[in-house]
C-alpha cells in the first residue's frame, strides 16, 4: 500500500496563452515547496543520504492514468519533460536554476482537471546483491527523524515508518545472516518482500544477501 506522507493539495489548471494542447499548471517553486523538497535537501547529507524523496502527482480523475498527465518544465525557450511513473511519482531534487528563473510546469491535462500533490519516500539501494543491514534499513529511522524536522508540527499527522518493501521483477529470496541464525524471506505473488525494522539487527548490522537486485525499495508505515 502506498503511503502518502503529506496532505494532498488540489490545484486547478490555469488557462495559458501558449502551445495548443498544453496549459500552464504551476510554478516549479510551488511544487518544490509543497513537497518540502527544499527543506529536505537543507538537512545535512548524513541525515538524508539513505532516503529518496519523490513528488507524487496524481490526477483526481480516476479515468486518467498518472503517466498520461504529460508535464513539461518550461524555462524560457527550454523545455524539459517531467515523466511520471505508474504511481505518478518522480524523483525531486531541487534545480536551483529553475528556481532562480521561476520556471513553470505545463500539462497536457484539460482545463478543470485537478492533480493531487503529495510525497513518497524510498530507501537508497546499493548496486550489489550483498550489503549490511543498516546501510539500507537505516533509512527507516533516518526518514522518521527527517520527517519530524521537515514537516514540523504537521509531522504528528504522518504515520511512523516501520518497514521497507523490496520490489523485484521476478521471484526473489532474501537471507539475513544474523548471529542467532539465518533469516530467510521469499517474495510474494507480486514479487515483493516486506522487511520490518528490527532494532537489534540494526545494531548488529549483519550481512544481507539477495538472489535478485530489487528495482525499488519503498519505505512504508505498515
Amino acid at each position: 500500500m502506498k503511503t502518502l506522507l503529506a496532505a494532498s493539495l488540489l490545484l486547478s489548471l490555469t488557462l495559458p496563452a501558449g502551445a495548443a494542447g498544453e496549459r500552464e499548471w504551476l510554478s516549479y517553486r510551488k511544487l518544490v515547496e509543497t513537497v518540502k523538497a527544499d527543506k529536505f535537501y537543507a538537512l545535512p547529507p548524513g541525515e538524508r543520504d539513505k532516503v529518496i524523496l519523490y513528488a507524487r502527482l496524481k490526477p483526481v480523475n480516476k479515468a486518467i492514468a498518472a503517466p498520461d498527465a504529460k508535464l513539461v518544465l518550461v524555462d524560457g525557450a527550454s523545455r524539459t519533460p517531467l515523466p511520471l511513473d505508474a504511481a505518478g511519482r518522480m524523483r525531486l531534487v531541487p534545480n536551483q536554476q529553475w528556481l532562480a528563473d521561476d520556471a513553470k510546469i505545463w500539462t497536457s491535462l484539460p482545463a478543470g482537471e485537478k492533480i493531487s500533490i503529495s510525497f513518497d519516500i524510498g530507501a537508497v539501494l546499493p548496486e550489489a546483491s550483498q550489503w549490511n543491514y543498516a546501510s539500507v534499513m537505516g533509512a527507516i529511522p533516518q526518514s522518521n527523524a527527517g520527517i519530524g524536522k521537515v514537516a514540523g508540527m504537521l509531522s504528528m499527522f504522518v504515520p511512523t515508518m516501520t518497514s521497507i518493501i523490496f520490489k523485484f521483477d521476478k521471484p526473489a529470496q532474501m537471507v539475513i545472516k544474523a548471529k542467532d541464525g539465518e533469516r530467510r524471506y521469499a517474495s510474494d505473488a507480486k514479487h515483493r518482500v516486506r522487511l520490518k525494522l528490527d532494532k537489534d539487527l540494526l545494531k548488529e548490522n549483519p550481512l544481507v544477501t539477495l538472489s535478485e537486485q530489487p528495482f525499488e525499495a519503498e519505505i512504508d508505515a505498515d
